[in-house]
């Protein structure tokens, strides 16, 4: 058994192990508190009533000179060492009227004891910087304030994703208002030459499907477009022929804005049906040729002149009047792409020629 002298001794020690453990714990926090700001990228300042810095952790530029903060009298580990300068709070390195916005909440917060926050910008190499700050009071036991501790986060990467996803979404709603149109006006021209609901239903489902087709690839390329051949292929290759023997592409490839891959994907579209119904996709050993050529346009510009030719035989039954198809090839895809276009059937060849302007596709 021991002593009761035994037990004090005893409890004297483990009191004292104790406070050692409270303390190294305490260091520790502090020492992950650190890091965890340093990983943030968040910044934190400490200042007296009078603004004068007390210390900072994890100060980075425009808080500081780019070359660092050897003689600003604020080290990032600890304390002043000039029992406490103006410095690490962004001034005379800040826009003049940020470093006032600031100091007016400051001020407000040692006044009031009411936090505050507030959002800036200011103007960078790559355009322009977002900080947002928190401003807080530090009271002491009685209640008054002594200080302000104040919180810096860059938020430029957040700012440029929000405006990202603004233009993607004002991006999408100016497209689907241009398909919207698209639709309505096919749909409209599809009723003026229909005779049958019947015939107006089979007639307008084909067309859907082939701007869904379309879109499709726009969308695959995040919005980008659509290559020709493949859209040329595609449109082709709906209609049960096989474009490694029906389809014989020539020429430049470029890839087709949005926009041009809808309505020159509409107009391969035309072409293929009536094909398929007429012409030289309706036979077994028929196939048709599409042809593109970069050429030089006005103002030393380069267009894209695009053709498909058939062989439809001297006694395929074409339609003698005009039919939306043919309005569409002639009238609806060059006006919509600021080009031209004909069509041309002479004897036993069906042509069609359609010329658009550098602005409809790029290149490289």
């Amino acid at each position: 058994m021991q002593s009761r002298a035994g037990d004090m001794k005893d409890s004297g020690l483990s009191d004292e192990i104790i406070a050692l453990q409270s303390a190294e714990s305490g260091m520790q926090v502090g020492r992950a508190l650190l890091h965890a700001l340093h990983n943030a990228g968040i910044s934190v300042l400490y200042q007296d009533r009078e603004m004068k810095t007390v210390w900072a952790r994890n100060m980075r530029p425009p808080w500081i000179a780019d070359t660092g903060i050897s003689g600003t009298g604020v080290s990032d580990t600890g304390v002043s060492d000039t029992g406490g300068s103006d410095t690490g709070d962004g001034i005379g390195i800040l826009p003049l009227a940020q470093e006032e916005r600031i100091g007016a909440a400051k001020r407000k917060v040692v006044a009031s004891g009411n936090p505050e926050h507030l959002e800036f910008s200011i103007p960078a190499d790559d355009g322009v910087r977002w900080f947002q700050i928190w401003v807080n009071a530090d009271h002491d036991d009685g209640g008054a304030v002594q200080g302000v501790v104040t919180t810096m986060v860059e938020t430029t990467e957040q700012k440029r994703r929000e405006q990202t996803l603004k233009t993607l979404l004002r991006e999408v709603s100016h497209r689907s208002k241009n398909l919207l149109a698209i639709i309505q006006s096919i749909a409209t021209q599809t009723s003026r030459y229909s005779d049958t609901l019947s015939d107006f239903l089979t007639r307008f489902r084909g067309r859907l499907q082939s701007l869904a087709s379309s879109q499709d690839l726009v969308t695959s390329s995040n919005w980008r477009g659509a290559a020709l051949r493949e859209l040329v292929s595609g449109q082709v290759g709906r209609y049960g022929a096989d474009p490694v023997r029906s389809l014989r592409f020539r020429g430049a490839n470029p890839y087709l804005n949005p926009n041009a891959a809808l309505h020159i994907g509409l107009a391969m579209h035309e072409l293929a049906v009536n094909s398929v119904s007429y012409g030289a996709l309706s036979r077994a050993d028929g196939f048709v040729e599409v042809t593109a050529d970069l050429t030089a346009a006005a103002a030393g510009e380069t267009a894209l002149s695009l053709t498909w030719a058939e062989a439809i035989g001297a006694n395929d039954n074409q339609p003698s009047e005009k039919r939306f198809g043919s309005v569409a090839l002639e009238r609806v895809v060059p006006a919509s792409l600021n080009g031209t276009a004909k069509l041309e059937i002479s004897g036993d060849r069906l042509e069609y020629h359609l010329v658009v302007p550098r602005s409809n596709f790029e290149t490289d």
